[in-house]
Order: C-alpha cells, then sequence, then structure tokens
C-alpha cells in the first residue's frame, strides 16, 4: 500500500511537472518583452517622438496577442480530436523557435523595416504558441486531479507562468543592473531571449514522455459546438477572464514602465520590485487553488475582484504620490489579490464546459479575454495616460475590469464540474 501510495505521488508530480513546464517557457518569453520593450521600441520601431516608438513595440506586444485566440482555437481542436498532450508538446516548440529567433534578429538600423516586419511575425507565432498552452495545460491536469484538488492541481500552470514571468523579471534586473544603457541596447537584451531556449528543450523532452490520452471528443469540431450550444457559458467565461487579463498585465508587465516614468523609481528597483511580489504572488498561487477546493470558486473569485473595485485608485495613488516602501506595499496588495484570482479564473471556466469541448471552448474564451483586454492593457494605459495627462488613470481602468468580473462571476449559478462518463471512467482507471 505504501508503495502504491508512493508511486501514486509521483505520478501526480510527474503529471503537474509536464502541465506547468510549458508555462514556465512561455511567460518568460512573454515577460522579457515586457520588461525590455523601451530597447526593443528603439532598436526595431524607432521614432522622432520617444512616445510614438513605445506605443508602436506595445504595439507589438499586443498583436502577439490579439491572436491568441487563433492558437487557443488550433491547439483547442487538437487537444478535443487528438489529445491534450499531444497539444501541449507541440504549444512549447511553437514558443521556443521565435524566442531564439528574436535573440538573433537584427535591428532596424542593419536591415531597415524588414527588423520591424520580423519582429511582429514572431510575436504572432508566440500569441499563437500561448493560445494553446495556457488553459489547454489547466484543462489536462484538471482531467488528471482527484474530485477534491482539482483547484490546487489546477493552480500549477498559473504557478509556472508567474515563475517564467518571475524568471524574466530576474533576467531583466541581472541585465539592467551589470550592464550599461548602451550595453543592453547592443547586445544585453539578446541575452534573456536566448536563455529561454534551455528551458523550451527541457519542457519538449518532459512531455515528450507524456502517456498519450484518448481524445473526449470523436469528430466534428468542437469549438463550433461550444458556440452553438453553450454561447451564456461562452460569455461568462470570457467575462470572469477579463480582470485577470487587464490586471495581471497592467500590475507586472506595463508597471515597470510606469514607475519608471511616473515614481521617479530606477528601471533596477522596478524590476527588483517586481520581482519579490511576482515571488510571493507564486505562493500565493497554490493556496488560493486549495483555499477554493475547501470553500468552493465562486467566494474567492468574489472576493477578490470586490476587493479590487475598492482598493485600486488609492493602491495606485499611493505607488505615485510615496517613495519606495510605499510604491512596495501597493504593489504587494495587488499581488496577494491577483494572484489569488488568477490561480482560480482557469480552473472555474474549464468546469463549466463538458469535457468534448473543454479544451477548445475555454482555451478559446480565456484568450480572446487575454488578447483583446489583458495584451492591449498596456497601450490601452499608455493612451488613457497621454489624453488625460493623469498618471492614475490606469487605476480606472482597472476598477472597470474588476467590475465586470465581478458581475460575470455573479452570473454564474455555480462552478462545478460538468463530466460524462468516459471521464469519470477514465479517472477511475488511473486511480
Amino acid at each position: 500500500m505504501a508503495a502504491q501510495a508512493s508511486a501514486a505521488a509521483m505520478s501526480r508530480r510527474r503529471i503537474i511537472v509536464a502541465g506547468i513546464v510549458g508555462n514556465v517557457m512561455e511567460w518568460y518569453d512573454f515577460a522579457i518583452y515586457g520588461y525590455f520593450v523601451s530597447t526593443i521600441g528603439q532598436l526595431y520601431f524607432p521614432a522622432t517622438d520617444k512616445a510614438a516608438s513605445l506605443l508602436a513595440a506595445y504595439g507589438a506586444f499586443a498583436v502577439g496577442f490579439v491572436v491568441r485566440p487563433i492558437g487557443a482555437a488550433i491547439f483547442g481542436h487538437i487537444a478535443d480530436r487528438i489529445g491534450r498532450a499531444y497539444s501541449l508538446i507541440w504549444s512549447v516548440v511553437a514558443m521556443t523557435i521565435p524566442s531564439v529567433c528574436i535573440g538573433f534578429l537584427p535591428t532596424y538600423q542593419d536591415i531597415g523595416v524588414a527588423a520591424s516586419v520580423l519582429m511582429l511575425f514572431l510575436r504572432i507565432l508566440q500569441g499563437l504558441a500561448v493560445g494553446g498552452e495556457y488553459v489547454g495545460s489547466v484543462v489536462f491536469l484538471t482531467e488528471r486531479a482527484s474530485t477534491g484538488s482539482r483547484g490546487l492541481d489546477s493552480s500549477w500552470p498559473t504557478f509556472g507562468a508567474t515563475l517564467g514571468f518571475l524568471l524574466g523579471s530576474a533576467a531583466g534586473t541581472v541585465i539592467y543592473s551589470a550592464l550599461s544603457p548602451a550595453e543592453v541596447s547592443g547586445w544585453g537584451f539578446r541575452v534573456p531571449f536566448l536563455l529561454g531556449v534551455l528551458v523550451g528543450v527541457t519542457g519538449f523532452l518532459i512531455r515528450r514522455n507524456m502517456t498519450l490520452d484518448a481524445p473526449p471528443a470523436k469528430a466534428g469540431y468542437p469549438l463550433l459546438v461550444a458556440l452553438r450550444t453553450y454561447p451564456k457559458e461562452m460569455a461568462q467565461a470570457v467575462g470572469v477572464s477579463v480582470l485577470n487579463g487587464i490586471g495581471f498585465y497592467l500590475l507586472f508587465s506595463y508597471i515597470v514602465t510606469w514607475l519608471q516614468l511616473y515614481s521617479d523609481i530606477s528601471p533596477s528597483t522596478s524590476l527588483a520590485f517586481t520581482t519579490i511580489n511576482m515571488a510571493i504572488m507564486m505562493v500565493v498561487t497554490p493556496l488560493a487553488g486549495a483555499l477554493s477546493d475547501r470553500i468552493g470558486r465562486k467566494p474567492v473569485l468574489l472576493y477578490t475582484g470586490a476587493a479590487m473595485v475598492v482598493l485600486s485608485v488609492p493602491l495606485w495613488a499611493l505607488m505615485k504620490f510615496s517613495g519606495p516602501p510605499e510604491i512596495f506595499l501597493a504593489q504587494l496588495v495587488f499581488a496577494l489579490l491577483v494572484g489569488a484570482y488568477s490561480a482560480v479564473n482557469p480552473v472555474a471556466i474549464c468546469e463549466i464546459f463538458p469535457p468534448a469541448v473543454r479544451s477548445s471552448a475555454a482555451s478559446t474564451a480565456y484568450n480572446i479575454t487575454m488578447g483583446f483586454a489583458g495584451g492591449t492593457a498596456p497601450i490601452v494605459a499608455t493612451w488613457m495616460i497621454e489624453r488625460s495627462h493623469r498618471p492614475g488613470a490606469p487605476a480606472v481602468y482597472l476598477v472597470l475590469s474588476a467590475v465586470v468580473s465581478t458581475l460575470a462571476v455573479l452570473s454564474v449559478r455555480s462552478f462545478k464540474p460538468r463530466e460524462d462518463a468516459a471521464t469519470r471512467a477514465a479517472q477511475a482507471a488511473r486511480s
């Protein structure tokens, strides 16, 4: 019995590692683009106006997100029709190759406008890969977890994504601290992109050894079935994810640039603050997932959403008008709230769809929100400040996103997994 329990625990750990390793790679790559966006803007989207260059670089950042629903539809279809594991193997490959290419990409000064076009193309490829990875790994872990640990097990991809951002933040901190601005622009920004290949290769090797699962959908197009049969659930999944998308990318990607521009904080200090708070957020993630197993998904989402509505404006003002200790404290509170919400958001939307369409439906709904709300959050925030001349304008955007998501959560009667006989039989066989 003890040996069987030990083997089961080891198998569970292998499944969790396989589920999260791609998220580490993919979100590491997205993070380092965000942290080096000013340098990338100058080198690949040069303009006489610094703000215009930054907007162009954020535009390329946003395009990578806008195509995420397409990637979700592609990889979600593979997961539903061919198998969850097969989809995850190739999504990590599709992220690693563009990262290496960005590391070697010549600048605008070297090859002219072709550099801008190629950077945009590589960001599109990354966006397609991310669209198939994140919720796909949540579905993979959710369907292999016991009923009482779904929240905990499915929170690990969020843990992996946060770890990826943490590694990106740490890489940015080291580069900015160790190199001069000229060295960063000359070659330093390339190093983190090239190092990402190590994680990508590791992820491929681990996932290549996963047991391939039988697809739950036997025929047809699962996404079309979901759009026709579950339109209300699709809309709810989009709405629930709004706060996650806008909150995460405002507070852990855009905030690095915002602090440098409006709070007189050095790049190394702002990145150090983000790194520490991401580490704290990473710890919060599995705790929130486990809490949702005990009290339910809905209470966790409602309490954190309501707190964001109330606290976003005063916390943002604290970051604008206070010193470094207060700035760190404000970002810490945001990290606790966003960490708890983002841990529960993916499993909550997965549980409202049946297995035959789960990967296609949940991935597409989630990535529509991430693409059109999360990915555009930095450029919307920059535009809001330019139009209003108020550095605190992004806080209003954050409040609105929290209101939308809280109302969406309230509209869901209950977050309980929809299962069919095949899924229950597969779980019984695995146990």
